[in-house]
């Protein structure tokens, strides 16, 4: 076999892997969020402290990914859209491993309501949930096809999902209001929401990601509102453990 047709073959070869250990990543977020919202719909500690080890998996991927990066950018010198796809891996490897970050935080604050009474209602946080997961599936799926079309229509869903958060703060204000016993749980509840709405935001950044590596344009910080009105959660919200 010729040496130039050996070395597109391994070039491509290392461009497929790049590509499949991001979606096993993206894959691993998703499956940590929804076991950590078992962990809170039944109560389960032993759940959320199991799922929390998940993110050891995720940081290593994390390393494999950045290396793996590193190695074809100083070995294949990709051009156009291969560098576009390598060198924005790298954000959205750190997208993802933020969401393992917030799955963490959600199984932590689990772990805490776990030792305290029930508040007995769940606040839409299941419905929340399930818009934060599928907007990260659905960006995965996108990068995947290279889908523009289905990028954008994603970031449309951003305002939707603050406004969820904000419903979802202002009723636990009215709690807290009304019965002050409520506030340790119900501020553990509002940051779990919070979390939750950032998952949703890293999932717009990997959307936006989409559309630069299929059109070349930057569309950061021109079409989302990232304010949605509630105050923010702990520092813990950004994404590290907390």
């Amino acid at each position: 076999m010729p040496q130039g047709q050996h070395t597109s073959r391994v070039y491509e070869n290392e461009l497929r892997t790049l590509r499949d250990r991001l979606l096993l990543m993206g894959s691993l977020v998703e499956e940590m969020i929804g076991k950590a919202m078992q962990a809170l719909a039944t109560r389960d500690t032993t759940l959320a402290r199991s799922t929390m080890k998940m993110d050891r998996r995720i940081n290593r991927l994390e390393c494999e990914i950045d290396d793996l990066c590193m190695r074809i950018l100083a070995m294949r010198q990709p051009v156009a859209s291969d560098l576009r796809f390598v060198t924005k891996a790298l954000k959205i490897v750190t997208d993802l491993e933020r969401i393992g970050d917030l799955g963490v935080n959600i199984c932590d604050r689990v772990a805490e309501l776990n030792e305290e009474p029930p508040l007995g209602a769940t606040f839409d946080l299941v419905a929340l949930a399930d818009e934060a997961t599928l907007v990260v599936h659905e960006a995965l799926d996108a990068l995947v096809e290279r889908d523009v079309d289905r990028a954008t229509e994603l970031l449309t869903r951003d305002e939707a999902i603050d406004e969820h958060y904000s419903e979802i703060w202002k009723r636990l204000l009215e709690l807290m209001t009304s019965d002050p016993t409520t506030i340790y749980r119900a501020t553990r509840i509002q940051s779990i929401a919070k979390y939750l709405e950032r998952i949703g935001d890293h999932a717009m950044n990997i959307a936006e990601t989409v559309v630069f590596l299929v059109t070349g344009k930057d569309i950061r910080h021109h079409n989302r509102r990232y304010e949605t009105g509630a105050p923010p959660a702990n520092e813990g919200a950004e994404g590290k453990p907390g």
